[in-house]
């Protein structure tokens, strides 16, 4: 049976965050052979005359301004280097594709374009400007991407992360089991996953999906009527997409101890105190919810430090 290879866009701007970024990724799937990195680098000041799009590269690049040829070289060389960090890791060539692209439309609207047309199952970047102030003052790439992509997976890092503990927020939403059904998929085989299934009585304050339409024609009804019903059906869904992924079941856990009114707190206090890389979140279109930076997975972005949080519509 031929393995289906994960792939992931990795959006690259030549600072510590991509050092982050990359450290992350080498530590999550160190040892997995069929994961693909696409170290993805946007040069600004690039803007190309309409047709550009059909020369071959080296063509284009000589229609550039003098001084993005320049940045470009200077981005080139930075992504070998990026790529060397991989390698040293033990991620072979092959696991690995290099891209420096002049800007077309903006450095977000490009990531996005690229994350669309690639087939990928995740973007990572590195959460800056993301905090009320710097969102101000520097404007930030990372949040035009959020507001803009909502059906690629998105993976936002804060800090140095290296302990391979996920935790997985539930509230019930057919957006929440999509978080779980690609957390099981993007990290099936991979050693060493601890997963802590969370659930807290202040995702109550919020209104539930209605019925479950939503679920059965994604999941289908009987597969639903089993899973998704009876006073623990918060936690059967997501453990039966698990174990269905082929997770070792012995490191999933359950939490069910949040008693507090905000949900938003509640996760945050489970990442400080028990200490957790990863946390896997449903994200809600902009329509669905009261605006991002005001959601809980907004709020927990915006708190939380050292963690890389996913975001699944």
């Amino acid at each position: 049976m031929t393995k289906i290879s994960r792939k992931i866009l990795v959006a690259v701007d030549g600072s510590h965050y991509s050092f982050n970024q990359l450290s992350y990724l080498a530590m999550m799937f160190a040892g997995v052979d069929d994961v693909h990195f696409h170290l993805y680098r946007v040069v600004s000041g690039g803007s190309q005359p309409v047709g550009s799009e059909w020369l071959d590269d080296e063509t284009r690049q000589n229609l550039l301004p003098a001084a993005v040829q320049k940045s470009c070289r200077l981005a080139s060389k930075q992504l070998k280097e990026e790529a060397g960090i991989l390698i040293r890791k033990g991620f072979s060539p092959e696991q690995i594709e290099l891209t420096v692209q002049p800007s077309r439309v903006g450095i977000a609207a490009d990531i996005v374009q690229e994350a669309r047309k690639g087939t990928y199952d995740a973007i990572i970047m590195g959460r800056r400007g993301l905090g009320r102030i710097q969102e101000l003052v520097l404007g930030s790439v990372t949040t035009s991407v959020l507001a803009r992509c909502f059906d690629v997976p998105l993976w936002l890092l804060d800090g140095e992360v290296d302990i391979r503990r996920v935790l997985v927020p539930l509230d019930g939403s057919v957006h929440c089991l999509r978080a779980v059904d690609h957390l099981g998929f993007v990290l099936k085989g991979v050693p060493g996953v601890e997963i802590t299934l969370f659930h807290s009585a202040a995702f109550f304050s919020r209104r539930p999906d209605k019925g479950l339409e939503r679920f059965c024609e994604e999941w289908g009804k009987s597969w639903c009527d089993e899973y998704l019903a009876g006073p623990e059906a918060v936690f059967r869904g997501p453990e039966q997409i698990l174990r269905e992924s082929g997770f070792d079941m012995d490191n999933v856990i359950r939490a069910d101890e949040g008693r507090g009114l905000d949900p938003a707190r509640d996760i945050y206090l489970q990442i400080r105190y028990r200490k957790f890389g990863t946390v896997v979140m449903g994200r809600r279109l902009a329509e669905e919810s009261k605006g991002f930076m005001g959601s809980v997975s907004g709020r927990v972005l915006r708190a939380a430090n050292n963690v890389v949080v996913w975001l699944v519509h």
